[in-house]
């Protein structure tokens, strides 16, 4: 994991590696966290039924590892839920991508896709899944493509807002040594984009893991989110927790597996 601290030596931003003592001092947070939670149920400061005890919240997860829940295992549960959200992820990344660096490049261009952007971003997304599964039916396609809306607008927005702010010094100089605009664009405005590109994958990663347990609410039968909302209609808080605690570390994961990526396309962000 990397911080960014802002050293002023020699006019140079540093990265560097989390240190020993933040790395106790993350752990230790974590400890506390849970310490806290066992404390409240052991002393019965607050009912089972809301907050169940760490115990009985590992019983549930070795109990759902064994006999799977509703008819799925564990991991075809969240297998489900990851085959939609990388599904429409990756759509997102492939369409997105290309539109907000064409739309950042061309001003006529992004006051064409602008206003659809603007109207739709703000919109909870059971505002418009219902149209969703009118128009895609029922199953994954219809929660993918909630999905995918999700994860569009964060993407586009941060590489419009990446070639905006791309120095023109950087373009004029390129111009000078006799590129012409393709290579302007591939060698001078998209490196400059990676590092907000990336910013905007993990936002709309993010976002998109949040409207997960909406694409899931209607008519699936399987999924993390899916297996949250029908605990909940049993007073089942122990599944409940499983089910958050499991979003938690998945969606944790797939945020170092970008930042992981970032570290290794763009290993000059963070340095002036």
């Amino acid at each position: 994991m990397y911080i960014i601290s802002k050293l002023k030596k020699k006019g140079v931003v540093i990265v560097k590696k989390k240190t020993t003592g933040e790395r106790l001092l993350t752990l230790g947070t974590m400890i506390i966290i849970f310490i806290i939670w066992f404390m409240i149920t052991k002393l019965g400061l607050a009912d089972q039924k809301l907050v169940p005890s760490p115990k009985s919240v590992w019983a549930a997860f070795v109990d759902i590892m064994q006999n799977g829940y509703k008819n799925y295992t564990l991991l075809e549960h969240l297998g489900s839920s990851m085959n939609r959200l990388i599904s429409a992820f990756f759509s997102a990344i492939i369409i997105a991508i290309p539109l907000g660096l064409a739309s950042g490049y061309s001003s006529k261009l992004r006051a064409l896709l602008e206003p659809i952007i603007e109207f739709y971003r703000p919109l909870p997304p059971l505002a418009y899944y219902t149209l969703l599964v009118l128009w895609l039916g029922i199953e994954n396609k219809s929660k993918i493509a909630l999905l995918f809306l999700a994860c569009f607008a964060p993407i586009y927005i941060s590489c419009v807002s990446a070639v905006i702010k791309v120095k023109e010094d950087y373009v004029n100089s390129a111009y000078t040594v006799g590129a012409n605009k393709v290579q302007i664009f591939i060698y001078v405005i998209f490196p400059a984009c990676l590092p907000d590109i990336f910013i905007g994958l993990r936002t709309a990663l993010g976002v998109a893991y949040t409207t997960l347990v909406s694409a899931e609410m209607v008519a699936a039968n399987s999924g993390i989110g899916w297996m949250v909302l029908d605990a909940s209609r049993y007073l089942r808080s122990d599944i409940i927790f499983v089910g958050i605690i499991i979003m938690g570390i998945t969606g944790i994961l797939l945020d170092k597996s970008i930042q992981f990526i970032e570290n290794k396309v763009v290993p000059w962000k963070g340095r002036e």
